[in-house]
């Protein structure tokens, strides 16, 4: 094939001056200090990160992959996120480190332009939990390094501990979350569908980003409002089903500032719920209470999550709880990132300490076949302090507050 254009493998694309990030660069050198420490300790000469939510948190660049690979290598001396031509100088403009850009004139130009950068270094760390066995089988290929080493477990412990300026953001998003609650509930009505619903929480929750953060990336904040059986599940999607009187409602708001994920769930009625329905909702909202009593430093979150199950214990409830009592909060969304160090369940021991963040979310979900049929769910988001906890959500829950039209 004759190019009448010279077509280079990668390139530097400076097309902007740098973009509002979301945190200071300073924070972000804090960040890679930390992970080098990791390498220094692990032996290793190099790390390539490749999953969005690492990317995000050590350069502040959240990408839009379509089947594309990405990714952030960073060395002792160098940080360089790798972006796809598609992008155009966004990446760059994105980054809080240089940039380096490969084309598709020719296959496997990422691994080139990966290679570029790592020179000759011969220990690196990937994230096991996120690169495929085809681009493993290419890494092998490209970059014929002697020792790989599984970096992902040392980051997640990294993202677990939020900075001032994280905290910071996740009461942003909590307090997003609630405007958004209200223009929800706002919305509910008879014959008015989910996705109507939903909409106006997302606009709400769009437009107060827009403002108070005028210098974010506007994307993926969403909202899952669910009616009646489709509440049975806590990530059911919206759909045009219109709201009846006696529905079980489930309000769902997931505002994303920069990436980073918060969230605001709770159960509503359309009119006053029969006694089977009132007494489940005033269950699961005693468990939450005892829930967010129990989160503090020094509680392992096995030891949180036995707590609440000897409560539905006794209430002859358990067999209806369908997941873990809360998670963390970070660069994480629905698609992408997940700490699963900490969760709150029975296979996790990690202990909170100052300055992670966690939800308490119980759920009981009651088939179709037996009274109060439904799922109920509420979630609060706190940030663990010296001694105790902080809760962050300022939405209220619960019977007294949430019968709509009663």
């Amino acid at each position: 094939m004759n190019d009448q254009v010279q077509r280079p493998e990668y390139f530097n694309f400076s097309n902007g001056s740098r973009g509002t990030l979301p945190f200071s660069q300073s924070e972000y050198d804090s960040r890679i200090a930390g992970l080098r420490a990791t390498m220094a300790e692990q032996e290793l000469d190099a790390v390539l990160l490749t999953s969005m939510h690492n990317i995000a948190y050590y350069s502040g660049f959240l990408y839009c992959a379509f089947g594309r690979p990405y990714g952030c290598v960073v060395t002792s001396s160098n940080v360089v996120t790798i972006s796809a031509n598609i992008d155009g100088g966004q990446p760059g403009r994105q980054s809080a480190c240089e940039n380096l850009t490969y084309t598709d004139w020719k296959r496997d130009n990422y691994w080139r332009a990966v290679q570029s950068v790592l020179g000759k270094a011969k220990a690196i760390g990937v994230e096991g939990d996120h690169l495929t066995l085809s681009q493993s089988s290419k890494m092998a290929e490209f970059l014929g390094a002697s020792e790989i080493a599984d970096i992902a477990p040392a980051t997640m412990l990294q993202r677990m501990q939020k900075s001032e300026a994280e905290r910071f953001l996740i009461r942003e998003g909590a307090r997003v979350a609630d405007i958004g609650g209200a223009a929800i509930k706002d919305a509910i009505g008879v014959n008015v569908s989910e996705i109507e619903i939903a909409m106006a929480g997302r606009n709400a929750m769009e437009l107060e980003i827009a403002r108070s953060h005028p210098g974010s990336e506007l994307r993926d904040n969403w909202v899952w409002f669910q009616s009646g059986l489709n509440t049975d599940g806590a990530h059911n999607p919206v759909t045009t089903r219109k709201l009846q009187i006696g529905d079980v409602l489930s309000l769902n708001a997931f505002p994303m500032i920069s990436g980073y994920y918060t969230a605001l769930e709770r159960t509503l009625f359309l009119g006053q719920p029969d006694d089977a329905s009132l007494n489940l909702w005033q269950a699961n909202v005693d468990a939450h209470e005892l829930g967010i009593s129990l989160i503090g430093p020094g509680k392992s979150c096995a030891q949180i999550c036995e707590g609440v199950n000897e409560f539905f214990t006794e209430k002859n409830l358990l067999q209806y709880r369908t997941f873990g009592y809360g998670h963390s909060f970070g660069v994480l969304s629905h698609y992408y990132g997940r700490e699963a160090g900490l969760e709150l369940r029975e296979d996790i021991d990690t202990v909170l300490e100052p300055g992670m963040v966690i939800s308490m979310e119980p759920m009981l979900t009651i088939p179709q076949s037996m009274p109060g049929a439904g799922g109920y769910r509420e979630h609060d988001i706190l940030i663990i302090t010296e001694d105790g906890a902080e809760n962050i959500t300022g939405f209220p829950y619960g019977p007294e507050q949430n019968i709509v039209g009663a």
